[in-house]
């Protein structure tokens, strides 16, 4: 069966962008329209993404949004590479979340907390041709970040690490990685460092890829490092305040997943709005009965609300002013948003739309994700209690 033409794009807040930003998110959108669109099927089906999509991010600037202009990157604001984490996940949530990852996890930690040789040697491969990854999650730390157990140990002019992370995502793509162990397993989160991991380091492998529900093409896979050997002038930061890179790169990267969640929930509006137009029941199009006219306004209501959420967060960010209370509540909502909307598309598709011959079911599969990586829903509403109400 043919996919149903796509219905005009949600209306988004103009007034909340500028001239420059607009243009930036309408060409993001053409391209996502006409270069994933027609891959997004097979994508998924195949548990892989395009190479050379990839390249294509590269060649747009798409992967070194706020890299500043001397190392290569675009020099623009975080807000851009929200715009296009959103304007991507519209068409493909496995597109965005790529995007996603390189911009606000890898790109923004080692713009942070990377020395001035890191950032000249670094800097100019990731907007160049060089895919990032963040690696902080393990088998028996996932809420309880800081309970990993990947081991460093200095010796001589080395670091030698030893452990698993799983659930890393862009693993297969990555050269690249932002990786989190512990020099000491007793100290709590006062051991854990945060080490810049080439693939190529001796000791270190991609193992099995994750046979996922939603956002297939993104690859999710196992680290193994055994005995791999981390120069020591690869430590991000400082030995031992790699719990903090760990906490305020994801403060920004939950901006992210929120733009994902908007993103993959107005790409699901938009053919849910566009086939109650088109199906006919009772000699009329159901867009013609007040109970789908509802659902669908609801649906918009709700988009556009996480979407002020998403924008004002990433604005704050940009201005330097404190956002972790809103950035929890960003993700939180717009997951929540998400699943709500995909779930109605499915409906109002009827039967149709739990079939794979029609687009809406991967959009349902693909905001499941939404609640659970990078700070679970509960992790968000801890996190947003203990703000509001004074706690540690």
């Amino acid at each position: 069966m043919a996919e149903t033409t796509l219905a005009p794009a949600a209306p988004t807040p103009l007034t909340a962008l500028t001239d420059d930003e607009i243009l930036f998110r309408d060409n993001i959108r053409q391209f996502a329209d006409d270069k994933i669109r027609p891959l997004v099927k097979e994508m998924d089906e195949k548990g892989v993404f395009e190479k050379d999509l990839i390249h294509e991010f590269f060649q747009l600037g798409l992967m070194g949004i706020e890299i500043p202009e001397q190392y290569g990157g675009g020099g623009a604001k975080f807000f851009e590479a929200i715009l296009a984490v959103e304007e991507l996940s519209r068409v493909d949530a496995s597109a965005g979340v790529i995007v996603d990852v390189q911009n606000t996890l890898v790109n923004n930690a080692l713009l942070r907390w990377g020395s001035a040789e890191q950032r000249k040697r670094y800097l100019p491969k990731m907007a160049a041709d060089t895919c990032g990854a963040y690696a902080l999650s393990e088998a028996g730390s996932g809420s309880d970040a800081f309970a990993l157990q990947t081991r460093a140990e200095l010796k001589g002019s080395d670091y030698v690490l030893n452990g698993r992370k799983l659930w890393i995502t862009n693993s297969k793509e990555a050269d690249l990685f932002v990786l989190f162990a512990t020099l000491d397993p007793s100290a709590g989160y006062k051991g854990i460092t945060a080490f810049i991991v080439e693939k190529k380091f001796p000791g270190f492998s991609v193992g099995k890829k994750e046979d996922k529900l939603g956002i297939r093409a993104s690859s999710t896979c196992e680290l193994i490092l055994e005995d791999c050997k981390v120069p020591k002038e690869n430590v991000l930061g400082e030995p031992g305040k790699g719990y903090k890179i760990a906490i305020e790169t994801l403060n920004e990267g939950r901006i992210g997943i929120g733009a994902q969640m908007i993103g993959l929930a107005r790409g699901a509006w938009e053919y849910a709005a566009k086939y109650a137009q088109e199906r006919k029941q009772f000699g009329k199009p159901i867009a013609e009965f007040q109970g789908i006219q509802f659902q669908i306004a609801q649906m918009a209501t709700e988009i556009e609300a996480a979407r002020l959420m998403v924008y004002n967060a990433a604005r704050m960010k940009d201005a330097g002013v404190n956002f972790v209370k809103e950035a929890a509540m960003t993700k939180l909502f717009a997951s929540q948003v998400a699943e709500r909307v995909t779930s109605l598309a499915i409906e109002i598709y009827g039967g149709y739309g739990f079939t794979k011959d029609y687009p809406v079911e991967k959009y349902w599969r693909d905001a499941k994700i939404g609640k659970i990586y990078e700070g679970t829903s509960n992790m968000q509403l801890a996190t947003i209690a203990k703000l509001l109400l004074g706690g540690k």
